[in-house]
Formats: structure tokens, C-alpha cells, sequence
């Protein structure tokens, strides 16, 4: 049978990140990094390559270790020993490559490691009737569980790799860089999965390069420049031209400015 979690109240934060700090040899990959997300809300993460984006998404999944920093996850500190110790707390990531077994239906990708079993033999049944409901609860154009991954869509490729992060019912959805690649019709129907994934109460941090993408989705905008925090906007108060300043660096102080501009106040 499923997992079935406690979603956290819509607004409070499920996830925090306090003074993080990754390094690998010579190379500062993080310095003192904050992030938060609340339940019910999209994250968005940006950043050009080398920012530190993926390095934050490893930290949260438990495939690095910071070296120095907490992470607070629905109350309590945490340190994720991996992948698996990450989702058994409640933080999913669909990563780029989605790791989908492109020989295996959508069922056997779905429970691929977590098998329902019943009286020692796998339960096909039950995995399809749970692969019918999550795909149901995101509304996923899928035409049958019983099709190869090999025969699907980008898109649809997409809609089962975020399926499968939601066995489990976990808190919060990490996805990096989830439209790349992706035509407009397939790129629209991966926003409305997660526009789906808000509504459901999950906390959702998107790692993505297309700005027009983030600033139809999400809530927040954090950006990262060279392993730091440089900048966090409230996405119905940024313009295209501003996250871009933040991200490439062209303008040392973008909050300063936006101030400056609308005479001394930053609401």
C-alpha cells in the first residue's frame, strides 16, 4: 500500500537551509548558502552554469554531505546519509537524466526498488491501481501504465519520473532543469504537473535555465552566483531584465537598484 504523510499547513516552511558550505579539493562549491520552502509553494532556483544549483540539489537529496551548515526539514535538523535516507524523510528529486528504464512499462518504473508485495510475491495489481492514481492526482496524459517508457513522449517521460517521486508522499519536490529539452506543447504540460504539485501542498524547488518557465510557475526566485545567495525575488516584483542582472552579475546590487528606482522602498 502507499504512504500516506501529513501535508504540512499551506505557507509554513517544510524545508530550511542555514550557512551551507560545500568543498571539493581547491574549489568552493557553496558558501554559506540559505534557502527555505514552504509548503504549498515553488521555489524557483536559478543561476548560470557553475553557480552552485546542482551542488545545492545534491546537498538537499543526500548525494553530498555539506561540510559545514544545517538543514532543517518539516521541524527538526537533518542529514540526509543519501538518496534513500532523503526520500524516507519526505525530499524527492526527479533529477535531469530522470533514470527511467526505457525496456519497462510505466508500473515497473514507478515502484522500481519498492515492489508492493503480496504473500511474497510482487503485487501487480495493487502497483497498478496506485500507478492509475497518481497519475490521476496530476492529471498525466499517460494512454496506458502497461507501455514501454521507450514508446512515451519527452513530456510524458517527464510526467512518470515526477509520478515517481510521489510514491511515498513526500513534503517536498526538488526537479532540475525538468522542460530542458522539451518542445512547447510538452514544455506546457510538465508547468501544469507542477502547478499541480503546489496545489497538493507539496513544496516544490525548481532548478531551471528558462526564465520565462520561472516566472510562470513559481512563487519565489532564488538566485545563486558563484556557490552564494545573491538575490531572492518575489516573482509578480522582478522583470526578466533584473533576474538576469542577478544571475550574470551585472549589476553588483540588483535589490539596491529596484529600490533606488521605486524611490527608497523595496515592498
Amino acid at each position: 500500500m502507499s504512504a500516506v504523510a501529513t501535508q504540512t499547513p499551506a505557507g509554513d516552511t517544510v524545508l530550511s537551509l542555514a550557512g551551507v558550505n560545500k568543498r571539493f579539493g581547491a574549489v568552493q562549491a557553496l558558501t554559506d548558502v540559505h534557502l527555505q520552502v514552504g509548503a504549498g509553494e515553488v521555489v524557483a532556483l536559478v543561476g548560470d552554469n557553475g553557480a552552485g544549483k546542482s551542488t545545492l540539489v545534491k546537498v538537499i537529496s543526500g548525494v553530498y554531505t555539506p561540510d559545514s551548515g544545517t538543514i532543517v526539514f518539516d521541524g527538526r535538523e537533518v542529514a540526509p546519509r543519501g538518496p534513500s535516507d532523503a526520500q524516507a524523510l519526505g525530499i524527492a528529486t526527479v533529477f535531469q537524466d530522470l533514470a527511467l528504464c526505457d525496456n519497462l512499462d510505466v508500473v515497473a518504473n514507478l515502484f522500481l526498488g519498492q515492489e508492493h508485495l503480496l504473500t511474497g510475491m510482487i503485487d501487480e495489481v495493487s502497483m497498478e491501481k496506485e500507478s492509475w492514481r497518481l497519475l490521476r492526482s496530476l492529471s498525466a496524459k499517460i494512454p496506458s501504465v502497461r507501455i514501454p517508457i521507450a514508446a512515451l513522449s519527452g513530456g510524458q517521460r517527464q510526467t512518470v519520473a515526477i509520478a515517481r517521486s510521489l510514491v511515498g508522499a513526500p513534503k517536498v519536490v526538488m526537479l532540475d532543469e525538468p522542460t530542458a529539452a522539451l518542445g512547447v506543447a510538452q514544455t506546457a504540460e510538465v508547468l501544469n504537473l507542477v502547478e499541480r504539485l503546489r496545489d497538493q501542498g507539496h513544496g516544490v524547488i525548481l532548478v531551471s535555465h528558462n526564465m520565462a518557465d520561472v516566472q510562470a510557475v513559481a512563487d519565489r526566485i532564488v538566485v545563486l552566483r558563484l556557490g552564494r545567495n545573491t538575490a531572492e525575488f518575489k516573482v509578480e516584483e522582478v522583470t526578466t531584465a533584473e533576474l538576469v542582472a542577478a544571475i550574470t552579475g551585472a549589476s553588483d546590487n540588483v535589490v539596491a537598484e529596484r529600490r533606488k528606482r521605486r524611490g527608497g522602498t523595496d515592498e
